[in-house]
C-alpha cells in the first residue's frame, strides 16, 4: 500500500469508502422523501445541497516515495515496496532511441527493440525463453522508440529469482535469432503496406514530417530502410547503447529489498560499461511557416490536423501553458470542445495540446473530424478560437474550473506504486528539476488571466500552423486553397 499523507488507500478501502457514502445518500434520500410526504413545505425538502455551490477544504496530500540506489557499476535502481499482493515489477529505461539510428536505416531501433526479447538469449533459445516465462506466469516485455530503450517484466513473487536472471540475460546478452529477426521484419513490411489504412494515422504521421522536417523525430520507416537494417545492425546497436550506466531501473511490489539489491549487484556485476560517444543529434528547425497539406482519400469525414514546433520541459513559462492549454483544448469544457462540438455540432472529438518534449522541443496540436461538407467551416473555427486566445484574457470562471482541474487530478498520477516509482524514475531520466513534482500544484495555483494571455500570444502561432487534411476534396463545403497554396501527398505503401 501507499501512504498519502496520514492515510491508506487501496482498493477494498476504496471499495469500503464508496459502499459506505452510497448508503449515506441512500439513507438521506428516504429521510428526505418521508419527510417531503409528511410536510411538503418542510425546510429540508427545499434546502437541497446543488453540487456547483457546494466547497470543500484544500486537498491535503503528501507525495509518496521511492528509495534511490545506485549499484557499484552506474545503474541506478528507484524501489518502492508494497505488499498488496504478491507482484513484482520492474521497468528499466535507457538512454537509446531511434533519433540515433542511421538516415538510411529508420526501424532500426524498434526491430532491435521488438526482437531483444522475441530472439533469445545466448544461453536461452526463443522458444525456451517463451515457455519459461509461459510456466511461470511472468512477462518479460521490451522496446525501444524514438527517445529511450525498455525492458519490463512483471511476475509473481515467488518467481522473482528466476525472472530476474532471464531479464539480465536478455539485456546484457541478447541472440536476436536470425528466424525472429525475418519475423520481425516481415511485421515491419506489413505495417507499412497497412499505414495508410487509417486516416487519422496518416494525419498524425503526415502533421509529424511537416512539423520535423529534415530531423529524426520526422522520419518514418519505409521498406527499403527496413530490407537494409542487418542482424549485425542490431546486436551492434545493443551493444552500443545497453550498458549499467546508461540506465535506471523502477522496482515495485513484493520484493526484499536488501535481497533483491544483492541479485541486481551480482547478476550486472560482469556487465562492462561502454565509452563509445552518442552520436550528435540537431536541434529541431525553430523557423515557423506555415503550411497546407492535403491528402486524398475517398472517405465520407475529413481528418483535421493542424499545429507548429512547441516547447520543451525546461520551458519557465511549463504551467502557464498547461492552464492555457487547458481552457483551449484540454477537456470538455474546453473553447474548442463548447464551440465546435457543443454549438455548432460540426465533430464528436476536438482537442489541442502542447506535448512537452522531454529532448527536444514538442509540437502543438488542434485536432477534429468533421463531415466532408464542413470542412473548411471546422478549420475556419479551430483557427478563430485559437486566435482568440491571444487577443484577450480568460475569464475568471474558466481559469479557476482550468486549476482546480489539474490541481485535483494531480493524485490520479499515484494510484498504484508502479506508477509512482516509474514516474520518479523518469524525472531523473529525463532530467527534470529537483523539486518538480513537489512544487508542481503550486506552480499552477499562481497562474494568473494575465499569464495565460501573455503565454497564448507567445506560444500560440496562429499565422504559422502546419494544416494537413486528409479526405475527399470534391465533397468539401470550399477548397483548402483559402487558407494557402495546397501541397498534395501521394500516398505509396511500397516504397
Amino acid at each position: 500500500m501507499i501512504s498519502f499523507g496520514n492515510s491508506l488507500f487501496n482498493k477494498k478501502s476504496q471499495a469500503r469508502l464508496t459502499l459506505f457514502g452510497i448508503l449515506l445518500a441512500f439513507t438521506a434520500g428516504c429521510s428526505t422523501m418521508q419527510g417531503s410526504a409528511a410536510k411538503p413545505d418542510a425546510p429540508q425538502a427545499q434546502q437541497l445541497a446543488q453540487p456547483r455551490n457546494m466547497s470543500f477544504p484544500p486537498l491535503n496530500f503528501k507525495l509518496p516515495k521511492s528509495d534511490r540506489v545506485q549499484l557499484k557499476n552506474g545503474m541506478i535502481v528507484y524501489l518502492l515496496q508494497d505488499r498488496e499482493l504478491p507482484i513484482v515489477n520492474l521497468t528499466s529505461y535507457l538512454n537509446a532511441g531511434s533519433i540515433y539510428e542511421p538516415e538510411e536505416k529508420v526501424g532500426l531501433a524498434a526491430l532491435t527493440g521488438a526482437v531483444l526479447r522475441s530472439g533469445g538469449t545466448l544461453k536461452t533459445p526463443p522458444e525456451q525463453l517463451d515457455r519459461e516465462l509461459e510456466f511461470m506466469a511472468s512477462s518479460i516485455e521490451s522496446s525501444i522508440n524514438s527517445d529511450h530503450a525498455g525492458v519490463s517484466f512483471s511476475t509473481l513473487s515467488v518467481n522473482l529469482d528466476k525472472t530476474l536472471a532471464l531479464f539480465a540475460e536478455i539485456l546484457k546478452e541478447p541472440a536476436f535469432d536470425p528466424a525472429r529477426v525475418e519475423i520481425a521484419k516481415s511485421h515491419a513490411f506489413e505495417g507499412i503496406r497497412r499505414q495508410n489504412d487509417d486516416p487519422k494515422e496518416i494525419a498524425g504521421r503526415e502533421l509529424a514530417r511537416a512539423i520535423y522536417a529534415d530531423h529524426p523525430l520526422g522520419r518514418i520507416p519505409t521498406i527499403a530502410t527496413v530490407k537494409a537494417v542487418t542482424r549485425e545492425d542490431m546486436v551492434e546497436f545493443q551493444k552500443r547503447y545497453f550498458y549499467p550506466a546508461n540506465m535506471i531501473l523502477a522496482v515495485s511490489g513484493d520484493f526484499d529489498r536488501e535481497k533483491l539489491l544483492q541479485s541486481l549487484e551480482k547478476l550486472f556485476a560482469d556487465w562492462p560499461n561502454r565509452n563509445a560517444p552518442f552520436p550528435p543529434v540537431p536541434k529541431p528547425n525553430e523557423e515557423l511557416t506555415p503550411a497546407v497539406l492535403h491528402v486524398q482519400k475517398d472517405v465520407n469525414q475529413s481528418v483535421i490536423r493542424m499545429g507548429h514546433l512547441g516547447i520543451d520541459k525546461n520551458n519557465p513559462d511549463l504551467y502557464a501553458i498547461k492552464v492555457m492549454d487547458y481552457i483551449l483544448g484540454g477537456g470538455f469544457t474546453s473553447r474548442l470542445t463548447q464551440e465546435i462540438r457543443s454549438n455548432q455540432g460540426l465533430a464528436y472529438n476536438v482537442d489541442s495540446y502542447f506535448e512537452v518534449g522531454r529532448r527536444f522541443k514538442g509540437s502543438f496540436v488542434a485536432e477534429t473530424e468533421t463531415k466532408s461538407e464542413s470542412t473548411v467551416k471546422a478549420i475556419t473555427l479551430l483557427n478563430a478560437i485559437i486566435t482568440g486566445m491571444t487577443q484577450a484574457e480568460v475569464s475568471d470562471e474558466e481559469l479557476k474550473l482550468a486549476k482546480d482541474s489539474i490541481i485535483n487530478s494531480f493524485i490520479f498520477g499515484f494510484d498504484r506504486s508502479s506508477t509512482v516509482v516509474n514516474q520518479q524514475a523518469r524525472l531523473e531520466f529525463y532530467g527534470y528539476p529537483e523539486g518538480y513534482l513537489e512544487h508542481y500544484r503550486d506552480n499552477i495555483a499562481r497562474v494568473t488571466r494575465a499569464d495565460v494571455l501573455r503565454v497564448a500570444r507567445q506560444y500560440l502561432r496562429p499565422d504559422a500552423m502546419k494544416l494537413v487534411v486528409v479526405g475527399n476534396e470534391k465533397k468539401f463545403d470550399q477548397p483548402l486553397s483559402l487558407f494557402g497554396k495546397v501541397q498534395e501527398i501521394k500516398l505509396n505503401n511500397n516504397k
